[in-house]
């Protein structure tokens, strides 16, 4: 098991105004594995993202890739390596899937990586429909395009953690396992994911290590597959007795 650890958290608060939503989550992420938070709706799980991206205002210690992110901006997260894919997606509707992707390229655009846009190839390997859709602007694709689009820009960037926040919300079975499977296929490439997601049961099968966030605070953690065998997950996330969704 990998011990180089790519993301630390520890006394991470976080919250909006007076309202703290994070009460002192502590977290790490080894470097290639995906690591998911999983709980209910209002847990912060999407607090903690944006907390990490520099989105909100946080308190506590997040170092990243040995670099202490205290004081440091949005930008200058995004210039590090981080990427958040945003639950709501934030595509530019009006603009070409292509000029999209190409916005995402502006990290390796700016630390002047030769032949960045040879990413563009790969994102349309992974995602042959925004292929065959690069002139078609974003605001005219489906829910799951969409999430494609997101998820190939934030890749663009050529990130050293790729955070995705509900990746599968709102989104037809079918295009989920799509979806999952294509974060197997990132995490078999090596790349580092940090997933939060409602869906419990794709986000633990595909996940290295997870964490349950309740109420603000880690109310478990361990293995992905021994948090999947745990009856409590069993019991309030995995819904057992809920009929698996049958693919027609």
């Amino acid at each position: 098991m990998a011990t180089d650890l790519l993301l630390e958290v520890s006394g991470l608060h976080a919250g909006y105004g007076r309202a703290e939503v994070l009460s002192g989550i502590a977290l790490q992420l080894p470097r290639g594995q995906v690591v998911t938070v999983i709980g209910p709706n209002g847990a912060g799980k999407s607090t903690t993202l944006n907390a990490l991206m520099g989105l909100l205002p946080a308190q506590g210690r997040i170092v990243f890739d040995g670099t202490d992110l205290a004081g440091t901006t949005l930008e200058e997260r995004v210039m590090l390596g981080l990427a958040l894919v945003p639950e709501k997606r934030e595509l530019f509707g009006t603009m070409p899937v292509e000029d999209n992707l190409v916005l995402g390229g502006y990290r390796p655009m700016k630390l002047r990586v030769p032949q960045w846009r040879n990413g563009l190839e790969r994102v349309y390997e992974l995602f042959p429909r925004l292929k065959e859709r690069r002139d078609q602007l974003a605001g005219t694709l489906s829910g799951g395009e969409r999430q494609m689009l997101a998820l190939g820009r934030a890749l663009m960037s050529q990130p050293k953690l790729l955070m995705l926040d509900e990746p599968s919300l709102g989104l037809a079975p079918l295009v989920v396992r799509e979806i999952f499977e294509i974060i197997k296929r990132l995490r078999a490439d090596g790349v580092s994911i940090l997933l939060v997601e409602q869906n419990a049961r794709a986000a633990l099968e595909v996940a290295d290590h997870g964490y349950v966030l309740e109420t603000g605070e880690i109310s478990l953690q361990g293995p992905a597959s021994e948090l999947a065998a745990d009856p409590r997950v069993i019991e309030t996330y995995l819904g057992a007795a809920r009929p698996a969704a049958v693919a027609g």
